[in-house]
């Protein structure tokens, strides 16, 4: 399977992907090939930037699971929203001074029901909820 840049006669420009280089070009030549934005069939191969591997390949036993990489995202964020202004009880209204413009913008972390988390959302208010650590359950 092979990208390629192609061009319609308008000048506009998107991908095609095909089984090979010889397939775009019998597809081309049968008028097989259109334009997504205004449908001409008068296509042209523009030119492809070629593939260079930036990094080596990993090893499937290197590649950590799913499980583990959630928890490093859930750490990576437990440890950005400590470095948030606490905020406690008052975070949904305090949220919304800041998206509005009425208290200097900032990051804060506090405390929010799921109704507030939805209220806010529905306002474009972006939140995050970040699960506690199990320690901090008990």
């Amino acid at each position: 399977m092979i990208v390629l840049n192609l061009e319609c006669s308008l000048s506009h420009a998107f991908e095609g992907w095909f089984a090979s280089a010889d397939a775009f070009e019998s597809q081309n030549a049968a008028a097989q090939v259109a334009c997504p934005v205004c449908g001409s069939t008068e296509i042209r191969r523009m030119p492809n930037a070629p593939y260079v591997r930036t990094h080596s390949v990993r090893k499937a036993s290197e590649t950590p699971n799913a499980e583990v990489q959630l928890a490093r995202l859930i750490s990576t964020l437990r440890e950005a929203a400590g470095k948030a202004e606490d905020v406690g009880t008052a975070f949904a209204e305090e949220a919304r001074r800041i998206h509005y413009g009425e208290s200097p913008e900032r990051s804060i972390r506090g405390q929010a029901s799921g109704k507030e988390i939805v209220a806010l959302v529905d306002e474009g208010i972006s939140v995050l909820p970040v699960p506690s650590a199990k320690e901090d359950l008990h």
